[in-house]
């Protein structure tokens, strides 16, 4: 059965059940320090996926087995919201996976609480200059790599160009030197605020659940930061913090968004945009699938705004390895595998995600599926700093997250003025972190 990417986005689960499964069905295969080293021994791998990213998984199992004769790697693949339940747990009683797929913003977590492997003595030479810098930063913990980025994601805008041409707007930026300011955004949405339909909004934003790491991108973009480099002190009060804040909560009270477009909302902002009540939404590549089979409106994508410099989130996943594997050798080989040029195209063609080599973004990368929104994305992607990306790999960002969700949404709903929000960030996130 296909899996809905709208239905993965709410967490409904990848597949159906837990299973070991083999790799199988892929042609050729290129690889890091794992190609051909005849290395032995077997190990297991957890993850949650797409149809799509499993199908890449498998394939890339299937090729570092074929080149490593009496190499074993299990797949043991989970529905989402099981995923780090079973993994807590399974560390808590010393029997986790080997290997596991990680979202960077919790990556932190593990690594802080030296759960993970540090990777420094088991990596080929000269690893860290196969990926980008914003990469590389979000995989670090006291400056050692503690996993491989497999992969990113970033927010650009979807839009619905029968919604826009009815409110007259038919220019859309095409490079990500022309995006919308924030000031220009807000033109565009009064302008689709007054030609929309009733109860049609002009946008919705995807900071729902833990995609609240999401409204970090209104701050990067008004050249802020929330933590300073050691990843525990909070700078998140300050100019750009009240700005942030600020041209968010407009969303709410010029009425661009819906009223339920709050970060606990139970809706997902995709969800409003497939349903045509928004005209526009801000969502990741791995909608593109989704907006092809499913949208019954002709649609395109855009960038997002600018502020005081270009920014984005940091989304997507990176692989790591338990500090208790009793393979490290081997588990470094497979994610170097894993993660060499050859199987990080297929994979993230695939399932439209994009990657984190710089080999990979010079055009050579093309989406399965609508292939001419995969340079909107790259471009988007580039706005994203290593400084940026550095934070959001705080241990400290599981506890984070719930400041952020509340007092944003006290903000959204018009309880709190920008000031009070940041100035209680600011505690809450150094509670969080100890500083």
């Amino acid at each position: 059965m296909q899996l809905s990417r709208r239905a993965f986005l709410a967490a409904t689960g990848a597949v159906a059940a837990p299973l070991l499964l083999p790799g199988c069905g892929f042609v050729g295969g290129s690889g890091g320090s794992g190609s051909g080293t005849g290395a032995e021994g077997t190990l297991t791998f957890t993850t949650w996926g797409t149809d799509a990213e499993l199908a890449g998984f498998r394939s890339a199992i299937e090729a570092f087995q074929q080149a490593n004769d009496g190499a074993t790697v299990e797949l043991n693949a989970v529905p989402y919201e099981q995923m780090f339940t079973n993994i807590d747990a399974q560390l808590q009683a010393g029997n986790p996976p080997d290997i596991f797929r990680v979202p960077y913003y919790t990556f932190g977590a593990y690594a802080g609480a030296g759960q993970l492997l540090d990777l420094s003595p088991h990596l080929s030479d000269g690893v860290q200059d196969q990926f980008t810098d914003t990469a590389w930063a979000a995989v670090q913990n006291d400056g050692s790599p503690f996993g491989l980025p497999h992969h990113t994601d970033t927010s650009a805008i979807l839009y619905n160009r029968t919604l826009l041409d009815a409110a007259g707007i038919t220019d859309v930026p095409t490079s990500v030197e022309d995006a919308w300011t924030w000031d220009e955004l807000g033109q565009v949405a009064d302008r689709l605020k007054a030609g929309l339909p009733s109860g049609t909004y002009p946008f919705a934003y995807n900071w729902q659940g833990n995609g609240v790491t999401r409204w970090l991108s209104l701050l990067f973009q008004a050249d802020g930061a929330f933590l300073d480099s050691d990843q525990r002190t909070p700078l998140i009060d300050s100019d750009a913090g009240r700005s942030a804040v600020e041209f968010s909560s407009s969303f709410f009270r010029n009425g661009w968004v819906p009223d339920t477009d709050t970060t606990t909302s139970s809706t997902y902002a995709a969800d409003t945009w497939f349903s045509g009540t928004v005209a526009m939404v801000w969502s990741g590549a791995f909608q593109v699938p989704d907006a092809d089979s499913t949208a019954d409106f002709e649609w395109g994508v855009t960038y997002a705004p600018v502020g005081v410099r270009g920014g984005g989130d940091f989304g997507g996943n990176a692989l790591v390895a338990t500090q208790a594997t009793g393979q490290p050798e081997l588990a470094a080989s497979f994610l170097e595998f894993v993660t060499a040029r050859e199987q990080m195209q297929a994979f993230c063609q695939a399932a439209s995600l994009l990657p984190t080599r710089p080999d990979l973004l010079d055009g050579s990368l093309s989406f399965d599926v609508r292939p001419e929104t995969t340079d909107v994305f790259v471009g988007q992607a580039g706005q994203v700093q290593p400084q940026d990306a550095a934070q959001v790999a705080s241990p400290s960002m599981s506890a984070i997250i719930p400041v952020l969700k509340t007092q944003l949404d006290a903000a959204f709903l018009g309880s709190q003025d920008a000031a009070t929000t940041v100035t209680n960030m600011a505690q809450g996130i150094a509670d969080a972190t100890g500083a």
